[in-house]
């Protein structure tokens, strides 16, 4: 296959002090019109704290939740540690400032930096009434906003 991949960020994170924004290059900011009454969005970004030749070829991880298995596929897990650590986060959007190309979530899981690959609106159908998960970590929070609060501490083995 002769096909060749380019992957270029739309944007990056910003985190100042407790404040989060997605700053996004001037060339997409009209991509952000229409966006107006979605509550929440699927942010795409890059892990790129953790991109490393090394991680990109790890495909098992040992035993990384306390009351998981002893060994698990990278493809089990939400590790940033894999072959494209392309990483996906649900965001509650706060405001979006479309003029400056600035989106402010009330919350996001990345590093200050981060590059933002996409961003796509979540829509309610995406949701999976009869989700099936290993037992191992059927306790975890079953809706969005149940996450905020949940004991992620306890649940990493390596915390």
């Amino acid at each position: 296959m002769d096909e060749v991949y380019q992957v270029k960020p739309i944007g990056f994170v910003q985190i100042r002090q407790e404040n989060i924004s997605i700053h996004l290059e001037q060339e997409y900011h009209s991509g952000l019109s229409g966006l107006e009454g979605f509550s929440h969005l699927q942010v795409l970004w890059w892990a790129h704290r953790t991109d490393s030749a090394e991680n990109r070829q790890r495909l098992v991880l040992g035993k990384p939740f306390r009351m998981g298995p002893d060994r698990l596929g990278i493809f089990a897990t939400r590790s940033p540690a894999r072959p494209n650590p392309v990483m996906v986060s649900i965001i509650e959007v706060d405001e979006i400032d479309d003029k400056e190309g600035i989106l402010y979530p009330s919350f996001l899981d990345a590093d200050d930096g981060t590059p933002v690959m996409d961003i796509r609106p979540y829509f309610a159908m995406e949701r999976v009434r009869d989700c099936q998960v290993p037992d191992w970590c059927r306790h975890w929070p079953q809706w969005y906003e149940e996450q905020m609060t949940f004991d992620w501490r306890q649940e990493i083995e390596s915390l």
